[in-house]
């Protein structure tokens, strides 16, 4: 399996900014077939702040005008035509020749994600029409051709489309997961070694938890015999193991037992009232009248207070930038 964006090359460069692949039309740029944006704000205004945007129009970048004809997939679902709704002018060879090139140069950019544009025929990840030849009721079932291309290169990036990212449960999730990749690049970029793979996997302990246990076992099995595996096999397996393990959405009950597993690690250090009062919140948390950050904070208080160092070193305990305000939802 290709190793998404040529991780084991990431070394010769070091750490680099967290990049994301996205719908150009997304950042507000004129560029849909009507010559208008589709400006989303949060992911502009809010989720740029801390992430570098690695844009791509499709249509445009392929050759057509803007504005221009409306295009629409046309046949089976696997490998429908791009074509003109009203002229019928066929840009499938065009969009692959040109969408080969540019998969290339995203290889080089390090991306940690991808955001593409809902039902869109070029850029929609699901849920777009693909018309049947000769006419006829479309299906809603297809994979948009730039899209489909871009996720069979790289299969273990994030992947969401605007549209799915209004549900929060989803946006935090997507969050979450390139922020992991992130640090997985960095780790690559520093050079993997069991003692670095030991203690990441250590550090997402908790976060892995929540989202699959069944998935963070598999891994422990695979990290116990990381010293006799060859270094790329050993990262390729790695990364399937945790795109998996994180493409599950953690669930109140799964996130109320993490919190509780967290707050055992104070049994000693606290008062009677102290441990009722924790136990007390994560419990309104699990019945859903407050967010998840309430018990968080008050775990990272007693992080601080009693210098647990294997708790604070937990990225479960701070996933991303609290400004993304994701933790705020029930």
């Amino acid at each position: 399996m290709r190793l998404a964006n040529n991780d084991m090359d990431c070394a010769k460069g070091g750490p680099r900014p967290l990049r994301i692949g996205i719908a150009r039309c997304l950042l507000g740029d004129a560029v849909r077939y009507d010559g208008s944006g589709k400006l989303d704000r949060y992911l502009r205004d809010v989720l740029g702040t801390f992430v570098e945007f690695v844009p791509v129009c499709p249509e445009v970048e392929c050759g057509m005008g803007t504005p221009r004809e409306a295009v629409r997939l046309v046949g089976d679902l696997e490998t429908p035509r791009l074509v003109g709704r009203k002229t019928g002018e066929d840009w499938t060879r065009r969009m692959r020749e040109w969408g080969e090139a540019r998969l290339a140069e995203l290889e080089r950019e390090d991306l940690c994600g991808y955001v593409f544009k809902a039902r869109s025929p070029s850029s929609g990840m699901a849920r777009v029409k693909v018309y049947p030849e000769g006419g006829g009721q479309p299906r809603y079932d297809g994979v948009g051709m730039w899209a489909r291309m871009v996720m069979e290169r790289f299969p273990l990036l994030p992947f969401e489309d605007e549209g799915r990212l209004n549900d929060m449960g989803i946006r935090e999730n997507f969050v979450t997961r390139i922020f992991v990749m992130r640090r997985w690049r960095d780790l690559l970029a520093a050079g993997l070694t069991t003692g670095r793979l030991v203690d990441f996997h250590t550090r997402h302990k908790m976060l892995i938890l929540a989202h699959n246990q069944a998935a963070y076992r598999e891994m422990g099995r695979l990290v116990a015999q990381a010293a006799d595996m060859d270094p790329e096999a050993l990262a390729c397996e790695y990364l399937t193991l945790l795109s998996r393990a994180l493409s599950r959405r953690a669930t109140v009950k799964s996130h109320t037992n993490v919190l509780m597993h967290a707050a055992g690690y104070f049994r000693r250090q606290l008062s009677a009232d102290e441990r009722a009062e924790l136990s007390e919140l994560i419990e309104t948390y699990r019945r859903g009248l407050v967010p998840r950050i309430a018990p968080l904070t008050l775990l990272n208080h007693y992080v601080r207070k009693y210098d647990e160092s294997y708790l604070g070193g937990q990225i479960y305990l701070h996933p991303h930038p609290v400004e993304l305000r994701l933790l705020f939802h029930a």
